[in-house]
């Protein structure tokens, strides 16, 4: 059983024990969207990064459904750890309960590179995937920002990033064939700009569709809630470009 700690808005979920999938569903929805939260595939920020985006895609007329992964790396109660890929397989179980219709991809943060990492599987067909703040390749070691930098403990969730960087041209298996669309933040030190930067490159070079959204003052983990900037306007750019894209 999985038990989330502190109250709400912010609670979060520490470990995970076992994968769920968390539904808030509207009357004829314009579309659905499968949202991963982030947490540094350490814990789950299941209220600022989960909850608040379903209620936010809800009030505008989108059925929403917040992934709840295990956690690469972490104890899975049987004397050994979960594997690399854990997520991605629960992201794909997930998805499996979501019925017919357009469908999108949401994460944030750490959430961010999961599903930029679901968008890019075999079989997997969705209208667009939205990727804020996210660390999508520059974790990778062959690519870090900034360089040198240590690799992320538990060894699993190195390997995961490795594994999927998502964006790098030169890496062809982590470049989604559908629309996305980028929230940064420029000065952001949790997550570099690179990683945006290198999407936006890859993007140009191939012709991939996508909207990059760079913001000059926005903080990490800015979600739904920290809107004393510029980027208070990325949650209806991207409800634009979902409603462009819903096919």
């Amino acid at each position: 059983m999985n038990i989330t700690e502190g109250g709400w808005p912010d609670r979060k979920l520490p470990a995970v024990t076992r994968a769920e999938l968390w539904a808030f569903e509207v009357a004829q929805p314009k579309a659905q969207v499968l949202i991963c939260a982030g947490g540094g595939y350490l814990q789950l920020m299941t209220d600022r990064e989960g909850v608040e985006a379903a209620a936010w895609l809800n009030a505008n007329g989108y059925s929403a459904y917040v992934l709840i992964h295990r956690l690469p790396g972490t104890d899975n109660g049987q004397g050994g750890v979960w594997p690399a890929d854990i997520a991605l397989t629960d992201g794909l179980t997930g998805l499996e309960y979501i019925g017919d219709g357009p469908l999108f991809l949401m994460g944030l943060s750490s959430g961010g590179h999961l599903a930029g990492t679901l968008a890019c599987q075999p079989g997997v067909q969705v209208s667009g995937v939205i990727i804020a703040y996210a660390p999508i390749n520059a974790n990778h070691r062959d690519y870090k920002a900034p360089k040198g930098k240590p690799d992320y403990p538990p060894a699993e969730k190195q390997a995961f990033y490795d594994a999927w960087p998502i964006g790098i041209r030169a890496e062809p298996h982590g470049v989604p064939a559908c629309p996305v669309f980028l929230a940064y933040a420029l000065h952001d030190k949790a997550v570099p700009v690179e990683h945006a930067l290198n999407f936006i490159l890859t993007a140009r070079d191939t012709g991939l569709d996508l909207d990059a959204h760079i913001f000059g003052q926005a903080p990490h983990g800015f979600a739904l809630r920290d809107m004393a900037g510029s980027h208070a306007i990325w949650p209806d750019l991207a409800l634009k470009w979902m409603a462009a894209k819903a096919i």
